[in-house]
Formats: C-alpha cells, structure tokens, sequence
C-alpha cells in the first residue's frame, strides 16, 4: 500500500510537470535571457535581429513598439507589421510589465509568432519586470 501511493504521489508531480509546460506557446530553448540580448546590443549584432516590444513600453534600445499584445489592436499590429517579414528571421520579443509568470501580452504575441510559421522567435526572459531585469542592470535603453 505504502508503495502505491508512492507511485501515485510521483504519477501526480509529472503530471503536474507536463501540463505546467504544456502551457507555455514556448519552449525553455526559445527564451533569450536578458544578458545575451543586452551584449548583443552593445556589440551591435543586432543588425540581422528584430525585437519587438509586445507591452505597454518600448523601453529597449532598438526595439520596435508594437503595443500592449493583449489587446485586440495590438496583437493586429503585430501580424500586420510581420506579414512581409522572412519566416526564418530573428525575432526576440518582450514585455516586462510584470513578473513573467503573470504577463498578459507575451503569451498572446508569441503564439502568434507560432501561428504565423516563424521558425527562429525567442522570447526575452523578464521573470519580474523591465525595471529589475534590464534597467536596474544598466542594459541599453531607449533615450
């Protein structure tokens, strides 16, 4: 019995495991951590890259301000703006106007990237915000 509910209690976790990926439009290899695009624009080889801001400030510099994706309009713009745009180019996309696990625009934006066959998007990982996660690290900004 002891073994049993072992099992059961193991069958749960990887449970909870799977459907708490499965969630994601993303997958782990598809996050660029805020580091690598930071040196990248310091190092200007951003020349082959766009960076799509998808919420409520374009706050990094070069990036182009889409808007806020979880709003009808935005998210419109998005695929308009990205309609003539090669399936293969780089993309990073980013929001950073709360934690990551609450977002409510990269989910949205980057299923879009899917939906439309782009085969080279990344999303910037922004676990707590933009102020935390780029600003207060002196990562290049909009001046």
């Amino acid at each position: 019995m002891k073994h049993l509910f072992l099992w059961m209690c193991l069958l749960l976790v990887v449970q909870q495991t799977v459907f708490s990926q499965a969630k994601e439009p993303w997958t782990n290899s598809q996050l660029m951590a805020t580091k690598t695009l930071a040196d990248k624009i310091t190092s200007n080889q951003t020349k082959d890259l766009l960076v799509l801001n998808v919420g409520p400030d374009a706050l990094i510099k070069g990036s182009i301000d889409i808007g806020a994706a979880h709003d009808a309009g935005s998210l419109q713009k998005l695929k308009d703006y990205l309609k003539n745009v090669k399936k293969d180019k780089a993309i990073v996309i980013y929001c950073g106007c709360c934690p990551f696990d609450r977002c409510p625009n990269v989910r949205p934006a980057f299923q879009t990237l899917m939906d439309m066959g782009f085969k080279n998007a990344k999303l910037l990982d922004v676990p707590k915000n933009l102020k935390v996660d780029w600003i207060d690290k002196q990562y290049p900004t909009v001046q």
